[in-house]
C-alpha cells in the first residue's frame, strides 16, 4: 500500500496491508489478551495512559512532522492536534476511576444494590484520518481505559500516525494483546465487519456509517457512529466587534482546511451586519498564507483526498449555475499536490449543494437573514445535527436560540471545538452515541445490575 504525501503527490513509502489470516491471527491474540488486561487495576490502566500521553508529549516535532506529510496538515496545526490530544487524555485519566468504578446505589436495608462497569471486549476502531490523534483518542483511550482490547484501524490516508500511536502506547505499557492496529484499506475494513468482535466504533462519513451499521447491525453489538456535518453559525444584528467575529468565525470554517466533523459549513448573517461582516470575512480569508505544510506561516495546506478538489469545484459550479457569487477563490491551485482556494461564496440558498452536503474543506456560503427566527429554521434545515453556533451579545437570547437547535452540541460566541468533559455526540446523519464525558467513558461497558441481600 502506497502512503502519499497529499502536498506532492509523491510516495512518502510503501507498507504492507493486513489480510485476512493477519486479521483473524490479531483478533485470537486480542481475545486472549483481553481478560489479562481487564483483571489489570484501573490505577495501572490509569497510570499507562497517562504515560501514553507523555510519549506522545516528548516525541510531539516526531508525530508531527508525519501528520503532516501524510494528511497535508500545517505542521504547526499537526503541533496542536498532539497537544489536543494529550489534554483529552488528562481529562480521561483523570476521571476514569470516577465513572468507571462500582457505584452502590443503596447501602441501607435489607437489600444492597450497586453497578459494576464491565468492558464489553474486543472493540474495533475504525477511526478517520482528518484528525487521528484526536478522533483515536476519543475511542481507543476510553476503550482501554474501561478494560476493553481494541483493534484500531487507522485510516489508509493516516497509516503512519497509526504506527506511532501503537509504538508508544506499546511504551508505555499497554501490552500488544490488548491493542493491535489493522492496516489497509476499505478491504480490511470488510474483513473487521465480518470479525466476531464486541463493539464498532467508526468515525467517517454518514455513507460509510450508514454502510457498518448496516453490515454489523445483526450482530447484536453496540455500534457508535460519529458523522460528519453541515454545521451551522449564525451571526445576529447586535454584534459590536465585527471584524473580532469574523476572524472567529473564518478560523472555524477554515481551519484544518475545513476537514473538521465540526468546521463551520454554512453562516446566516442579520441583515444589519451582514455587508459589513462580509467585507471582513473576505479581507481575514484573503489573508491566509497558502502553501507548503512544513512552512511555519502556512495556514492552508493541501487537502488530504486526492479528489476532493473537484468535489468542492463541483459544488462552486453548482453554486454558480444556480446564482450565487464567488467572493474569493472558487478554484483549484495549479501546483504539486491537491489544493483549494479558500473560498467564499454568497447570494447561496438551499437549492444549492454547498448548503446542504457536506464540503470539508475551504469554502464557505454566507446567506442574509432577517431575524433570529429565520436563522433558526435554515439552521435546522439539515439530515445532519453535529453543531451549530451563535454570535451575539445578549446571553439569554443565545440561550433561546441554541435550545431551539436540534444538535448535539451547540455554541455561544465560539465555534469548531471540542471539550473532554462533555457528550461529543450527533443527530439524525451526523451520528449517535457519545465519546468523550462520564458518557464517553462508559460507553465502552456494559453495566452490571448487583442486588445483594444477606
Amino acid at each position: 500500500m502506497n502512503i502519499i504525501n497529499p502536498a506532492t503527490g509523491d510516495i512518502i513509502t510503501t507498507i504492507s496491508a493486513d489480510t485476512e489470516s493477519s486479521i483473524n491471527e490479531k483478533l485470537i491474540q486480542l481475545k486472549k489478551g483481553q481478560k489479562a488486561w481487564a483483571q489489570v487495576p484501573l490505577s495501572d490502566r490509569i497510570a499507562a495512559l497517562e504515560s501514553f500521553a507523555a510519549f506522545l508529549q516528548q516525541h510531539i516535532e516526531a508525530c508531527a512532522e508525519i501528520l503532516s506529510m501524510e494528511v497535508g496538515k500545517p505542521l504547526q496545526q499537526a503541533r496542536n492536534e498532539v497537544n489536543g490530544a494529550c489534554a483529552r487524555i488528562a481529562w480521561l485519566t483523570a476521571n476514569a476511576s470516577k465513572y468507571l468504578s462500582e457505584e452502590w446505589m443503596v447501602t441501607e436495608g435489607a437489600t444492597k444494590e450497586k453497578i459494576v462497569y464491565e468492558p464489553l471486549g474486543v472493540v474495533c476502531n475504525i477511526s478517520a484520518w482528518n484528525y487521528p490523534y484526536l478522533v483515536g483518542t476519543n475511542v481507543f483511550v476510553s476503550a482501554l481505559l474501561a478494560g476493553n482490547a481494541v483493534l484500531y484501524k487507522p485510516s489508509e490516508l493516516a497509516t503512519l500516525s497509526g504506527m506511532q500511536i501503537q509504538k508508544y502506547l506499546y511504551e508505555a505499557g499497554v501490552p500488544e494483546d490488548a491493542f493491535q492496529i489493522a492496516v489497509g484499506d476499505k478491504h480490511v475494513g470488510e474483513l473487521l465487519l465480518d470479525a466476531d468482535l464486541d463493539g464498532y466504533f467508526f468515525t467517517g462519513s454518514y455513507k460509510t456509517g450508514k454502510y457498518i451499521y448496516e453490515r454489523v447491525a445483526t450482530k447484536m453489538k453496540p455500534c457508535g457512529l460519529e458523522l460528519g456535518g453541515k454545521d451551522p453559525l449564525y451571526v445576529s444584528d447586535d454584534i459590536t466587534d465585527i471584524k473580532a467575529v469574523a476572524a472567529g468565525t473564518a478560523d472555524g470554517a477554515f481551519y484544518n482546511n475545513g476537514q473538521s466533523c465540526c468546521s463551520v459549513e454554512r453562516i446566516y448573517v442579520h441583515e444589519a451586519v451582514y455587508d459589513a461582516y462580509v467585507a471582513a470575512f473576505v479581507k481575514e480569508v484573503q489573508s491566509y498564507k497558502i502553501g507548503d505544510p512544513e512552512a511555519a506561516d502556512t495556514y492552508i495546506g493541501a487537502l488530504t483526498r486526492k479528489d476532493q478538489p473537484a468535489f468542492l469545484a463541483a459544488q462552486v459550479a453548482d453554486a454558480i449555475a444556480k446564482g450565487a457569487t464567488v467572493l474569493c477563490g472558487g478554484k483549484p491551485i495549479e501546483r504539486k499536490g491537491y489544493y483549494f482556494e479558500p473560498t467564499v461564496i454568497t447570494n447561496v440558498t438551499h437549492g444549492m449543494d454547498l448548503m446542504r452536503e457536506e464540503s470539508f474543506g475551504p469554502i464557505i456560503g454566507i446567506m442574509k437573514v432577517g431575524s433570529d427566527e429565520e436563522a433558526i429554521r435554515l439552521m435546522n434545515d439539515t439530515q445532519y445535527g453535529l453543531t451549530a453556533a451563535v454570535y451575539c451579545n445578549d446571553e439569554e437570547r443565545a440561550l433561546h436560540i441554541q435550545a431551539a437547535l436540534n444538535a448535539g452540541t451547540v455554541y455561544w460566541n465560539c465555534c469548531d471545538r471540542v471539550s473532554a468533559s462533555l457528550p461529543w455526540s450527533g443527530r439524525k446523519n451526523s451520528g449517535f452515541g457519545s465519546t468523550l464525558s462520564h458518557a464517553g467513558l462508559r460507553v465502552f461497558t456494559q453495566p452490571k445490575s448487583y442486588h445483594l441481600r444477606g
